[in-house]
């Protein structure tokens, strides 16, 4: 039953064949649009969808502005290859932060949730992700040699691998270690977390008792 014209079920249409597709086009779109983002799901996309049609188009756009300009304005940082709009981000460039220890992450995720902590008050490195054969990721497509460059010139007196315990994050950090005793101590965060567990989903106080637990590489 039609309830108006700008009712969404007024909108079904009839593919060849006979069978015939609840979603208008543009709004099939949006929803397979939806499901490429992680962690949603058919329904999720299309409850994002319907919410986002009944939205005022003044909220849409500002939406969507805001997914391009992201996109486009939002880079790598120069220095520690965190997500920065400038070509320095704010914690590299603040004078605060303590430059004798850098912290190395997989990816900003893990930055984020260690940030969140507040216990941790210096530097960082992002990888850009973990070694993994499997998935044709090598030390050539991370920020490794950087890393080791920015080390080895810097001479930080302490370097923090927190790096998520699984295959791939162990074989990262012990690649890692390798690379850098000769330059300084190499560190890794004590886990609370379940091999194979992701660091970005360790609550808060897990993740500050793991830097205070933190333990050199031999």
């Amino acid at each position: 039953m039609c309830l108006g014209a700008k009712h969404i079920y007024c909108k079904i249409e009839k593919k060849p064949g006979g069978k015939i597709t609840v979603y208008a086009r543009p709004l099939a779109r949006l929803i397979e649009q939806l499901q490429r983002l992680p962690g949603v799901g058919p329904k999720s996309a299309q409850r994002l969808a319907l919410h986002i049609l009944k939205r005022p188009e003044a909220e849409v756009e500002a939406l969507a502005q805001a997914l391009i300009d992201a996109k486009k304005q939002v880079g790598l940082c120069q220095v520690c290859f965190h997500l920065s709009a400038d070509p320095v981000c704010e914690i590299c460039r603040h004078p605060q932060r303590d430059n004798s220890t850098i912290c190395v992450v997989a990816d900003s995720r893990d930055l984020i949730a260690l940030e969140k902590t507040r216990e941790y008050k210096g530097k960082y490195h992002v990888l850009g992700g973990v070694i993994s054969p499997m998935d044709g990721i090598g030390p050539e497509q991370l920020t490794i040699q950087a890393l080791v460059r920015r080390v080895s010139g810097q001479k930080p007196q302490e370097v923090i691998l927190a790096i998520s315990p699984s295959i791939e994050g162990e074989t990262t950090t012990l690649y890692i270690a390798q690379l850098l005793k000769p330059f300084t101590k190499v560190t890794r965060i004590a886990f609370g977390l379940p091999v194979g567990g992701d660091l970005e989903y360790a609550d808060e106080l897990t993740l500050a008792r793991a830097l205070e637990g933190r333990r050199e590489l031999d």
